[in-house]
C-alpha cells in the first residue's frame, strides 16, 4: 500500500503544524505502509527522518497555483500511489486515485473581503467546491468547521469527520531557569505584558486589540505592554495607524517569528493571553498558553469556545471595551488568574495528536477498502 501526502506547506505556520505533526506521528505508529511525501528540496531531509518508510518526492510548485493542478497528479501517477491526502483545500481535478482531504475551515467564504480579489475568490470557492465532492473523505477540525462546510456544500454529514488539532509537546515542557532568564533579557521584558501569538491578517482582529490596550492603559495599568508574535507590522498599514494614533510605539512590540523555544518561553512569562480572532476553524494559540499555564482570554465566536471549553474568559471580539474589560479583571483578580491556570491545564490535556493521527489513519484505511 502506497500513500501520498502533500507536504509542500511543511515550513507555513498553521497548515504547517498540522502536517508537521502529520507526518511525525505517522511515523511513530505506521513502520509497515509506504508514504510519498511531495515536498520542497530543502524539506527532503524532513521528511526522511520521519521513517524508513517515507519517501521524499519533490515538487517546487507553489501553492495555490494553475502549475500545482497539473504537477501533483502527474506525481500521484508516477509514484502510483493508492490514495493521497491533501492537507488543505487544493485537490487538483485530475487526481485519479482515492483521495482524502483536510479543509481547516472556511475563512476565504466567510470573509471574501480579506481576498485580493473576485479571482481569488472564486479560485477558493471552486477549489473547496472540488474538495468536498471529489474527495472520497472529508476532515476537519472543529464542529464549527463542519458546519461551515455543510453551509456551503450539498455532502452528506457523514462523508465529513472531525479530528481536532492538539498541542506540540514542547509546549508541555517546563523552560530551563537560565533559559527563561535569557529570553527576559533579550527581549527586555522588566514589565507585566500581556501576549499575542498568530498572524495578523484582518480578521485576527488584531487592532480591536491594540485599541483595548490604549483603554486599558489609560484606565491605571501605564506599566503594562503588549508583545504581538508571528508577524510583522510594516506589512499592515492600518495597524501602523492605530499604533501612531494612539502614541503606543514604546508599548505595543511587535517581535515577528521567534524560535518555538523562545515562543514556550513568552507563554509562560505572559500576564494573559489575549486571542481576540473573529474567525478560527481551530485556533491553537489559545491551547498553547493553556498548556504552558497562562490565563486566556479569546473571542466567543466560530470554533473558540468549543475548543477552549470553560477555562477561559470568553468576550465579543467586536466590542474593544469588553476585550479591555476583561484583560483588567483577569489581570486584578488572582483567585480568576488560578482558576484559568487549572482550569487550562485540564482542557489541554484534552488534546492529543496521538489520538487524532491514530484516527486518520484508521480513515486511510477506510477509504482504501472501499
Amino acid at each position: 500500500m502506497r500513500i501520498a501526502i502533500d507536504a509542500r506547506k511543511l515550513r507555513d505556520f498553521g497548515i504547517g503544524t498540522y502536517v508537521r505533526n502529520l507526518l511525525r506521528h505517522l511515523g511513530r505508529l505506521d513502520a509497515t505502509t509506504e508514504y510519498v511525501v511531495l515536498c520542497h528540496e530543502a524539506d527532503r531531509d524532513d521528511v526522511s527522518a520521519c521513517g524508513a518508510n517515507f519517501r521524499p518526492f519533490i515538487d517546487s510548485s507553489p501553492g495555490y497555483s494553475l502549475r500545482e493542478q497539473v504537477t501533483v497528479p502527474l506525481d500521484l501517477r508516477r509514484a502510483r500511489v493508492d490514495l493521497f491526502h491533501a492537507p488543505h483545500y487544493v485537490l487538483p481535478p485530475l487526481i485519479s486515485c482515492r483521495s482524502v482531504v483536510t479543509i481547516h475551515d472556511c475563512i476565504h467564504l466567510r470573509f471574501p473581503q480579506y481576498l485580493p480579489s473576485r479571482i481569488g475568490y472564486a479560485y477558493a470557492r471552486g477549489s473547496l467546491w472540488v474538495a468536498t465532492h471529489r474527495s472520497s473523505r472529508v476532515l476537519t477540525v472543529s464542529e464549527a468547521s463542519k458546519r461551515d462546510i455543510l453551509a456551503y456544500f450539498r455532502v452528506p454529514d457523514t462523508k465529513i469527520d472531525v479530528i481536532p488539532n492538539a498541542i506540540d509537546e514542547r509546549f508541555w515542557e517546563t523552560p530551563d531557569p537560565d533559559q527563561v532568564v535569557q529570553v527576559r533579557e533579550r527581549y527586555q521584558l522588566n514589565d507585566r505584558f500581556v501576549l499575542y501569538v498568530g498572524n495578523i491578517k484582518p480578521h485576527k482582529n488584531v487592532e480591536r486589540l491594540i485599541v483595548a490596550f490604549h483603554r486599558l492603559r489609560g484606565h491605571g495599568f501605564d506599566d503594562l505592554k503588549l508583545l504581538v508574535i508571528g508577524d510583522q507590522v510594516s506589512r499592515y498599514a492600518t495597524l501602523r495607524r492605530a499604533i501612531h494614533r494612539y502614541q503606543l510605539h514604546k508599548h505595543v512590540r511587535f517581535l515577528g517569528f521567534v524560535p518555538d523555544r523562545t515562543l514556550a518561553v513568552l507563554y509562560r512569562l505572559a500576564a494573559v493571553f489575549v486571542f481576540p480572532s473573529l474567525y478560527e476553524g481551530f485556533g491553537l494559540p489559545p491551547l498553547e498558553a493553556m498548556a504552558s499555564g497562562t490565563p486566556v482570554i479569546t473571542s466567543n465566536v466560530s470554533s473558540l469556545p468549543e475548543v477552549v471549553g470553560d477555562a477561559a474568559v470568553l468576550i465579543d471580539p467586536y466590542d474593544p471595551d469588553a476585550i479591555a474589560g476583561a484583560i483588567r479583571r483577569v489581570l486584578e483578580d488572582e483567585d480568576l488568574r488560578r482558576d484559568l491556570r487549572r482550569r487550562g491545564l485540564e482542557r489541554a490535556r484534552h488534546f492529543s495528536w496521538d489520538r487524532s493521527i491514530a484516527r486518520v489513519r484508521r480513515i486511510y484505511d477506510e477509504v482504501l477498502a472501499g
